[in-house]
């Protein structure tokens, strides 16, 4: 079996890979757990090293990668190429907070006792990514889970599992990329190695990743979709208005999480809305995103 990927605009096949399964998928399971073994144990000033190392691999494949998320989810390349960015700037800030985060909270005092909040890595952090912000929905996870002494397993979503590789290629064996199916999916939040899970996408896949995760008393990240309206009320600033909600409907192809997917305007500006919105949304051209 294989994961066959194609391009949204003209149907060509961007790529075609294999799933990982059987004992091929269980050494990349057991390599990561073995890995985590040694991470956890090296000094945080010398995981941010490795991990800028990671971004700096990232970024001199910076063109290719956001070529590629474009070829494979459709967004315009020059949002593909503001999405690069955004990767390094979401890691360097959580690299700039870590020591503060990840150090002791020292609680108050007791006679007879020191007492304190250590925090711990967990061991395996799976992350199952989006497609429709491929490269700052999966960094949101794994450099924060870096720097606090795990490891991970990345299963990108089944439109972009070229940004899986792109991760693996820049992090090395602390990102193991995973091509997988739902059952398979389903099989490894239940193995034993894993030890946190983290997942975005849909309401009826998270309630499936959360009871999986329960039923082994292991926690879940979850971001889920939505429906989101907008509200447009009498004292609006109409210019402002019509500028934001078109640009966020359209954004991103239309494929954010928090899209503009319905709007709901007072009566006062009703006609003078769709005036205003009209030439904004005709200016928009279906084409080619590279």
């Amino acid at each position: 079996m294989s994961l066959t990927v194609k391009n949204p605009f003209n149907g060509d096949v961007v790529c075609d890979l294999p799933y990982d399964e059987g004992d091929s998928l269980a050494k990349k399971v057991t390599a990561s757990r073995k890995c985590w073994e040694l991470w956890r144990n090296v000094s945080l000033a010398d995981r941010i090293s490795r991990i800028e190392e990671g971004l700096e691999r990232f970024r001199k494949n910076s063109d290719e990668i956001a070529r590629t998320v474009t070829l494979q989810m459709g967004k315009p390349l020059s949002q593909s190429e503001n999405e690069v960015g955004t990767v390094f700037e979401r890691a360097e800030y959580m690299i700039s907070i870590a020591e503060e985060a990840l150090a002791p909270d020292i609680l108050p005092e007791k006679e007879g006792f020191h007492r304190r909040i250590e925090h711990e890595p967990l061991g395996v952090v799976f992350n199952m990514a989006a497609w429709n912000y491929p490269l700052i929905i999966p960094v949101n996870v794994i450099v924060p889970a870096l720097l606090a002494g795990n490891t991970i397993l990345l299963k990108h979503s089944a439109q972009t599992p070229l940004c899986g590789a792109a991760f693996e290629e820049a992090f090395g064996d602390l990102v193991t990329n995973l091509i997988l199916t739902h059952e398979e999916t389903s099989r490894l939040i239940q193995n034993p190695a894993v030890s946190h899970v983290s997942f975005t996408g849909s309401v009826e896949g998270g309630r499936d990743v959360y009871q999986n995760s329960t039923a082994r008393m292991i926690d879940a990240g979850l971001e889920l979709g939505g429906n989101d309206p907008a509200y447009v009320a009498e004292d609006a600033d109409l210019e402002s208005a019509v500028e934001n909600i078109v640009d966020g409907a359209c954004y991103n192809a239309g494929q954010s999480c928090c899209a503009v997917e319905r709007v709901y305007v007072h009566q006062k500006h009703h006609d003078e809305f769709i005036d205003r919105v009209r030439p904004l949304l005709e200016a928009y051209r279906l084409g080619d995103p590279l």
